[in-house]
């Protein structure tokens, strides 16, 4: 019985570890900038297709150092449906910590968050193991923002080989993109939470109600009754004070999971990124 028992907690350890050990650390040289970043790859030549995908302004890591459960659970999650899959780590690459209290944010979302997206996305498309033009690209919060900047259309054509097959952006704050007229230049699927008070849902919608005269490329999908984060998991919904940026710059927002949103979100996300 004693026998049966150590073996059952080997095996269950074992799990454990190859679960929270699915990502490797790794860096990419990006001039003077070595961008640390984890990567989810899956076993075998590939090719694959793949994904970049960019953290929130909470930073890839918990307080604890561990790689935040969402992202290792969305990582997780695309692997198994046959993605690569890199996190850059913009925030802890400049040695910052998380920035959602910080107003005056030195690694911007239009720039920095752009390039790094960018230097990820060169990166895999050098890997053999990668199909070159089938790169996606998925952003959360802050990261969602930086995803939209990125695939923004500037009325220039690129090569296949130079750009992003689709995006994902969950609970971006639209405002500042609404008002420089956004539009998409891949295909871009939007999600985001009605109740959401910290990054609201209607500039989004406007945005993309605005963007339908230039480009067809954006879908918004808004989940009644969800607030940020709502795809995190096993995260009941609290409120968080002091943010730099809030819906009604009050600083204050509710985060949490919202079960339906997950689980379409979840579904929907893969499906979006395997067009």
């Amino acid at each position: 019985m004693r026998y049966r028992t150590a073996v059952f907690a080997l095996c269950t350890a074992l799990l454990s570890a190859a679960s929270t050990n699915a990502a490797d650390r790794m860096e990419i040289k990006d001039g003077d900038l070595a961008l640390k970043a984890m990567l989810y790859r899956p076993t075998g030549d590939g090719p694959f297709p793949a994904v970049v995908a960019l953290h929130g302004c909470s930073g890839l890591w918990t307080p604890s150092g561990k790689m935040s459960p969402r992202f290792n659970d969305w990582g997780e999650r695309l692997l198994a449906k046959g993605f690569a899959v890199i996190f850059p780590d913009s925030f802890g690459s400049r040695n910052l910590g998380s920035q959602c209290t910080n107003p005056k944010r030195t690694v911007r979302v239009s720039r920095e968050r752009v390039a790094d997206a960018n230097a990820a996305r060169r990166w895999l498309q050098d890997q053999p193991w990668v199909t070159t033009n089938r790169v996606s690209l998925i952003g959360w919060s802050n990261g969602a923002v930086a995803a939209l900047w990125t695939v923004r259309d500037k009325g220039v054509t690129q090569s296949p080989n130079d750009e992003f097959r689709a995006a994902v952006a969950l609970y971006p704050g639209c405002r500042e993109l609404r008002d420089a007229a956004w539009s998409a230049r891949v295909p871009t699927l939007l999600l985001v939470g009605g109740a959401d008070d910290w990054t609201a849902a209607a500039p989004c919608q406007d945005m993309v109600d605005d963007a339908r005269g230039r480009s067809a490329l954006a879908t918004i999908v808004t989940y009644p009754g969800a607030y940020h984060d709502f795809d995190r998991p096993n995260f009941p919904v609290r409120q968080r004070k002091g943010l730099a940026f809030t819906a009604n710059n009050n600083g204050i927002a509710h985060l949490g999971t919202n079960e339906p949103a997950r689980t379409d979100a979840l579904k929907r996300v893969p499906e979006w990124l395997a067009r």
